[in-house]
């Protein structure tokens, strides 16, 4: 049994004025003060992106989603910020629907995002879609995706369809697996989605904490419903997987439990 309240109390005692903020947007509802947005939003160039930690001042499709999600749990994906930065995302993709970082950043840039690498493409344009079919079910326009994001979407769920092996299985990351599964429901791929739920089912009980916080969050962000199979198998591991502070641990640094921790809280919001 997951107790949020001990998860909201964690979050109080242990985050900073950003992670307040999150909590209570996801919580209640509450907007949170321009200084926290505009201090999200901090970095964005010129182009509309974000650069990576690792990349200087080069945009990262990466970053740029990574702010978006951000953005996403203060209620700011509609700012003026985000609408650039996703006319960013639209306007970086190529005609045969997939997303990868500049050429410039293939000596830095990490395994899930260097250039030329089919696993890091597969993982980019997986990520990359969700966030334009976020934001058009955000806008309500076009059937949950906005017009000028229709064609790349379309794009993008052609690119994810055709890597796809015949059991639905999909080549690289475990997070590729979930942001294009959520791409393919969104944009009513149901068929291809539900394979690879069943696959992404068959791993949950293996997942660390993070993992299933970020797959549980992101499919409810795209509408799967509660009672699916998947999210009643993702809930039982988070019920597993909360420590008796409270908190989700992250897979990267305990500095981030926090962050682990707002993803799960948003996973059962």
């Amino acid at each position: 049994m997951v107790d949020i309240d001990a998860a909201i109390g964690y979050v109080v005692a242990r985050g900073d004025a950003v992670d307040r903020a999150r909590l209570s947007w996801l919580r209640a509802g509450v907007t949170p003060p321009e200084d926290i947005l505009a201090h999200v939003e901090m970095g964005q160039t010129s182009t509309g992106g974000w650069p990576a930690q690792w990349g200087g001042d080069v945009a990262s499709i990466d970053a740029t989603c990574f702010r978006l999600a951000e953005l996403d749990d203060l209620g700011g994906l509609r700012r003026p910020a985000a609408r650039r930065a996703l006319d960013w995302l639209a306007h970086r993709q190529p005609l045969d629907g997939c997303w990868e970082e500049d050429a410039s950043l293939a000596d830095v840039a990490p395994p899930w995002a260097r250039p030329g690498d089919p696993e890091a493409r597969f993982y980019l344009t997986a990520n990359a879609a969700f966030w334009l079919a976020v934001s058009g079910a955000e806008s309500g326009l076009y059937g949950g995706a906005e017009a000028p994001y229709a064609t790349r979407l379309s794009r993008a769920g052609g690119f994810l369809r055709d890597n796809l092996a015949d059991d639905g299985s999909w080549p690289g990351f475990l997070v590729s697996g979930w942001l294009a599964a959520a791409v393919l429901y969104r944009t009513e791929w149901f068929y291809e989605a539900a394979r690879m739920f069943v696959l992404l089912t068959e791993r949950v009980k293996a997942m660390s904490a993070a993992d299933v916080a970020w797959l549980t969050a992101a499919l409810r962000r795209v509408g799967v419903a509660p009672e699916d199979s998947l999210m009643t198998a993702a809930r039982q591991r988070l019920s597993e997987t909360q420590r008796p502070d409270g908190a989700w641990p992250s897979d990267d640094a305990p500095a981030l439990d926090v962050h682990t921790t707002l993803s799960a809280i948003r996973a059962f919001r």
